[in-house]
């Protein structure tokens, strides 16, 4: 079992005063009426996702890649209806063009749920070379982020980065550090 998911069913859970960081993004995704959660499989968001999937607040369904994630929340939004992408690192490497000619342009409030990989202790050379690209590339684009490491700072930083977004109607990134979640737990 991998060590965030460890660390994540051996806690009491938030009915007993104890959070999780999957729990905190929940609460706030729906305290902000964030009901889309269009993601791509990842084993570090598999606690989230399998309680995304479990709440009848949210419509929730793996998309084949990031791209379509995204064009889904957009066109939600164009619709009057507020999501959340949900994806891994190397994920992001595929969406320049898409945050370029979309979401950027269009003023899309693209909610962004990115689990880091490619730092502390990473094994995958690919992992790291997208991991040392993502920041330059939302600098480049001028799109707000936020690296999150502790749980203390998980809620602030969500909900006050998703009113942001919708607000000024601008994409946001916010960067689940293994620090956070755990990170991927490679089995030997």
């Amino acid at each position: 079992m991998a060590i965030a998911e460890q660390q994540t069913s051996s806690r009491a859970g938030p009915e007993a005063g104890e959070r999780s960081w999957h729990s905190l993004v929940l609460q706030t995704l729906k305290r902000n009426e964030i009901s889309l959660i269009p993601y791509v499989p990842d084993r570090v968001l598999t606690p989230l996702i399998k309680n995304l999937h479990a709440d009848p607040f949210f419509t929730t369904f793996a998309t084949a890649r990031e791209e379509e994630a995204v064009g889904i929340v957009s066109g939600a939004w164009m619709g009057g209806r507020r999501g959340a992408v949900l994806m891994q690192t190397s994920g992001f490497a595929t969406l320049a063009n898409t945050l370029a000619s979309l979401a950027v342009p269009y003023q899309i409030p693209l909610i962004m749920f990115v689990s880091e990989r490619g730092t502390l202790g990473e094994f995958n050379y690919g992992q790291s070379l997208v991991c040392r690209t993502m920041r330059p590339v939302l600098d480049s684009l001028a799109l707000e982020h936020h690296t999150i490491t502790r749980l203390d700072e998980l809620e602030f930083i969500a909900d006050r980065s998703i009113k942001q977004a919708v607000t000024t109607q601008a994409p946001v990134a916010l960067i689940l550090n293994p620090l956070l979640t755990g990170g991927k737990v490679f089995d030997k």
